[in-house]
């Protein structure tokens, strides 16, 4: 068990992406006195402007940098006393990783096994945050954190390939890995290209929903809220080695989604429903569900609290108050920087 109340220096990798950002504004808040250090190559799905509260703080810090370049990662660590890693960095979008199979491969595997070289000994927890996508798809069963990894796509593929590069360090030196596997996140401050934000943006827009394939495909959507909690739970009571599924009970068909979005943001019949929704192309691979059982972490005191109605109206409303949020985003990295920022290159010598 973490000793919490020791002071700590935490990493987080991917810091200025949607998932990272709030957990990084959760910690903050629950240790005050703990340094963080954000860690971010500044994507197309990055900003930040989701961390702009925290500016000017003396605990918190952004580093601009690429988790794949082994040199910048030595020379990091080497000037950093960093004790617990959040390695949430990760190419996550599921129809871009069959158009560029090898880039999801390189960073989500090779970033992560750079990550795990270079802090071999150095920190006592290192979580990996992974995806409901590496069990497959299951139509009745449930998954475990025992079920076998079968997936289905490069992006699941690389994120499985990864969780076996950290637990064979495991295996191997008792590296303090412990691995998160989460059900699809949502709220606010999300990039457009999750189905929940791009629904909201292009009913926002008076333009139709895309359905992909037949929108019987059901997922399962945890508010983010709740998802950061369970990183709390795993950093301070996990057991290294282990695996913690972050499942929710809440479950919805992808058309069914549409439709109650559309009804939540428009004055809209039952009848007028379907012109407001355009049914496309499937991806190459659809699952059509990911069942998860997260008796484990409900051991150790994790529940989500956040209903559905109560998560979607929060980021519904966060929607209609920040129409240009991603928008308005620059497209070059330095001019999304801030005074705050340290980049530091690479420590490798000609």
């Amino acid at each position: 068990m973490l000793c919490v109340g020791e002071s700590h220096t935490v990493l987080v990798t991917g810091g200025a992406g949607f998932i990272g950002s709030h957990l990084i504004l959760t910690l903050a808040a629950r240790y005050p006195h703990w340094k963080i250090i954000n860690l971010d190559h500044l994507d197309y799905c990055s900003s930040l402007k989701n961390l702009k509260c925290l500016e000017g703080t003396g605990t918190y810090k952004f580093v601009l940098g690429d988790v794949c370049d082994p040199f910048f990662i030595e020379h990091l660590f080497s000037s950093e006393d960093i004790s617990i890693v959040f390695h949430c960095a990760a190419q996550t979008h599921v129809e871009s990783s069959f158009a560029y199979p090898s880039r999801f491969m390189h960073v989500n595997a090779d970033g992560t096994d750079v990550l795990v070289r270079a802090f071999q000994a150095r920190v006592s927890r290192f979580i990996f945050v992974s995806t409901d996508e590496v069990y497959g798809q299951s139509l009745k069963q449930a998954f475990d954190e025992t079920s076998p990894q079968r997936p289905t796509n490069p992006y699941s593929s690389a994120k499985a390939a990864a969780e076996n590069i950290v637990m064979s360090y495991w295996r191997k030196h008792k590296f303090p890995v412990l691995i998160t596997r989460s059900n699809n996140v949502y709220g606010p401050r999300q990039y457009e290209e999750k189905v929940i934000p791009k629904f909201l943006s292009l009913i926002q827009h008076d333009q139709k929903c895309t359905v992909e394939g037949t929108g019987l495909q059901s997922r399962h959507f945890l508010y983010v809220d709740d998802l950061t909690e369970a990183f709390m739970t795993v950093m301070e009571r996990g057991v290294p080695g282990e695996i913690y599924n972050i499942g929710t009970n809440f479950e919805i068909p992808i058309i069914q989604l549409a439709r109650q979005l559309i009804q939540m943001c428009k004055n809209v019949s039952n009848e007028q429903l379907d012109n407001w929704i355009e049914f496309v192309e499937d991806r190459p691979v659809s699952e059509m569900r990911y069942p998860l059982i997260s008796d484990k972490l409900h051991r150790l005191g994790w529940k989500s609290k956040v209903t559905w109605i109560e998560g979607i109206r929060r980021t519904i409303k966060w929607q209609e108050e920040n129409p240009h949020f991603w928008t308005l985003i620059p497209n070059k990295k330095e001019e999304n920087l801030t005074p705050a920022v340290d980049i530091i290159g690479s420590a490798k010598t000609n």
